[in-house]
């Protein structure tokens, strides 16, 4: 090849990668793609055919390399520039006006803050993840390493190389010679989330929280696993620097021996400048003044923890100014001029008492441990749920146990694991119950089901409230004023035993339970008189067959015509209804198998429930026959239900999860998973006018 037909490869190649890269940066870090994921796979599989072409031009650096290396037979050792320290801990407001005001005292001393001042502090999340030193020289990616015992770290290197939120090399023209980033490595919980079920999936372990699956992913000899998990990267502070000078290089990181010739000033400039040469640091931080400043930090990012995308255990406080950190200085292992201000606990050891059972409205039976009381995020946990007898056994939880206790914000605790090693002689295996805890009925547990259920019905009174409260919905029987607490006093004093017994109640009898008065008595009645001719389809959605959502009831209800050739039909006669399974017939023939289930039709036709036949869609050529959608996010005009009923009036489905077979998904504000999905399958996106639009074609 001539020598400007290689300069000519050389410059292509390089364009494309400081387009990657500034794409990634976008993608990554910002979170404000600009182009289309179909344009990226474009410019990545042009940038591999050209360095498959000439091999000679690939670089470390080149965005092609972050599939991962070959794997490591054991981690390398890093010695680290200048130490990782870790941080003094705050707990109460108390120990926050202590550490302000052993500042305020010491600059006040030296001279850096009048007398009545108040000390500037960068206050930021404490992620909880793990802390990890890049090192960079000339703008290029050297080395990755953990923090450690603070002076000796692990090499991690090649995994870090395949994060995409770590920039390869830093961009922009202020680049130093050597930049000692350090920061924390973690998983979002969307993320979290979707690598467990991955695993679960795989049959493989699954992670106990997203601090544990980071730490397990960066610390892979395989390289190439690590590049398949979903890592991320914050920077939040520095080791060794060293800026380029026209008489040679200067090392400016000797902030211990009170140096302070620094690229920017002040704690918030270097975090700034960090975001200008492509690093990722975290929208969150904020400059505050004195004690009051950090308590309302505090106070605001509490409030938020339960919806950030990430875990935190707690903030950080960093006094601002350079200098004044230099003459604070430090004491044993830790900054004087920072602390961490740490969160209640999330986890805490506790006993497992008993467990116990309870029955759900579709007579799923979970299993919830009763623990010793434990103080854990901020509440005193009693309770948790165990989801099914699978769990229990994947955990390895006996009765008697000590168990690791797990609450984050609003989330309903639950047990992340069991101490074996804390286990008592006389601690004792669960075993599910073979009758329902509540009306006797047997269980079962289906094949490829992880829940064991009640086959009572509406028979069960522990099913009951439930399934009243759901066939009174909007979906079903749509029963105005007919909310959860007045469904528990009909049910607890015993005059409603059955869904057929609401079509029984008067304006007397109502108007005399609490916070019932005549008037609402008498539009309860109103609106229960309106329900007893209902489309079947409702009244089939209504009465909670397992399995049986509200398109599938439509489907019924139009294939059908009645409830009594519903109740007739044989599992082969319900194979022949639109995208009816072996599971859903199977469903539908156990339900109305139960004697209690056929008497209880039997006792709402008595009260005068008469379903009305669906009417089929109008029209030709339905503009969605055969066309399955989902839909995700608010609509701007439509509810959820509204758009529902105009897709399935056209001939479409709705279904709840995106697939490659899902023809459209319907996104609105604050869509989340399902639409990342659909792209990812490449499933055509509408929004509202979009959809209104599909449903006008003839």
């Amino acid at each position: 090849m001539k020598q400007n037909e290689v300069q000519s490869v050389t410059q292509k190649i390089e364009a494309l990668r400081r387009e990657i890269d500034r794409h990634n940066h976008q993608y990554y870090v910002l979170n404000a793609p600009l182009v289309s994921d179909a344009e990226y796979d474009r410019m990545m599989n042009e940038l591999a055919a050209l360095e498959d072409a000439h091999p000679d031009l690939i670089t470390p650096y080149s965005p092609t390399q972050r599939v991962g290396a070959a794997p490591l037979s054991a981690f390398g050792s890093v010695r680290h520039a200048v130490v990782m320290r870790s941080l003094g801990n705050a707990f109460e407001a108390d120990d926050v006006a202590a550490f302000d005001r052993r500042n305020s005292e010491a600059l006040q001393a030296a001279g850096l803050m009048p007398p009545g001042g108040q000390v500037e502090y960068m206050a930021e999340l404490k992620f909880d993840g793990l802390a990890v030193s890049l090192r960079y020289e000339r703008g290029l990616l050297v080395q990755a390493a953990t923090r450690g015992d603070g002076q000796t770290g692990e090499d991690i290197t090649a995994n870090v190389r395949t994060v995409r939120s770590v920039p390869l090399r830093l961009q922009g023209d202020d680049i130093p010679e050597v930049l000692e980033v350090r920061g924390e490595m973690l998983m979002t919980h969307q993320d979290f989330e979707r690598l467990n079920e991955q695993q679960r999936q795989r049959r493989e372990k699954v992670f106990v929280n997203p601090r544990n699956a980071a730490a397990g992913s960066l610390r892979q000899l395989d390289p190439r696993i690590t590049a398949t998990r979903p890592l991320r990267f914050f920077a939040y502070g520095w080791g060794e620097i060293r800026l380029r000078q026209a008489s040679g290089e200067l090392d400016l990181f000797n902030q211990e021996a009170g140096d302070a010739a620094m690229p920017r000033d002040t704690h918030a400039g270097m975090l700034d400048w960090f975001a200008s040469l492509g690093l990722p640091v975290n929208d969150l931080r904020r400059r505050v003044r004195g004690v009051e400043g950090l308590l309302a930090y505090y106070e605001e990012i509490s409030a938020q923890r339960a919806t950030l995308q990430f875990e935190i255990d707690g903030l950080v406080y960093k006094v601002d100014s350079l200098e004044a950190q230099s003459v604070l200085g430090y004491v044993a292992r830790a900054p004087r001029y920072a602390v961490a201000h740490k969160f209640p606990a999330q986890e805490e050891n506790t006993v497992v008492l008993d467990i116990d059972v309870q029955v759900g409205r579709t007579g799923a039976l979970t299993p919830v441990a009763r623990l010793k009381p434990v103080f854990v995020g901020g509440v005193t946990v009693t309770n948790a749920t165990l989801h099914n007898e699978d769990e229990i056994r994947r955990k390895g939880i006996y009765i008697g146990d000590t168990v690791v206790v797990r609450r984050a914000g609003d989330v309903i605790p639950e047990i992340v694991a069991s101490i074996a090693e804390l286990r008592p002689a006389d601690a004792r295996p669960f075993h599910m119950p073979q009758s329902c805890p509540v009306c006797g009925s047997a269980v079962e547990r289906l094949e490829d089901e992880a829940a064991t259920r009640c086959t009572g019905g509406l028979f069960c009174a522990a099913q009951r409230k439930q399934s009243l409260t759901h066939a009174a919905g909007r979906k079903a029987l749509d029963i105005e004023g007919l909310g959860e607490k007045l469904v528990d006093q009909l049910v607890e004093s015993g005059r409603v035993k059955s869904l057929a017994d609401l079509f029984t109640l008067n304006v007397l009898e109502l108007a005399a339970y609490e916070r019932m008065g005549q008037k609402s008595a008498e539009n309860l009645v109103k609106a229960i008189d309106k329900a007893r001719k209902p489309e079947l389809g409702r009244l089939l959605f209504a009465l909670g067959i397992r399995h049986v959502g509200e398109t599938t009831a439509r489907d019924l209800a139009l294939h059908f015509g009645s409830i009594e050739a519903i109740m007739q039909a044989d599992e082969e006669a319900l194979l022949a209804v639109r995208d009816v399974g072996p599971v859903v017939a199977g469903s539908v023939v156990r339900f109305f198998g139960e004697p209690h289930n056929r008497e209880i039709i039997q006792a709402l036709q008595q009260a005068g429930v008469e379903p009305v036949a669906e009417a089929a869609p109008q029209g030709g050529a339905l503009p969605l026959a055969g066309k399955t959608l989902v839909l995700t996010g608010t609509l701007p005009n439509w509810s959820r239900d509204e758009a529902t009923r105009h897709i399935m009036a056209a001939g479409g489905k709705v279904s709840g999860s995106v697939s490659r077979k899902t023809a459209y998904v319907v996104a609105g504000e604050e869509a989340g998973s399902k639409l990342e999905k659909a792209r990812t399958l490449g499933v055509t996106i509408l929004d509202e006018d979009g959809l209104k639009a599909l449903l006008a074609q003839e």
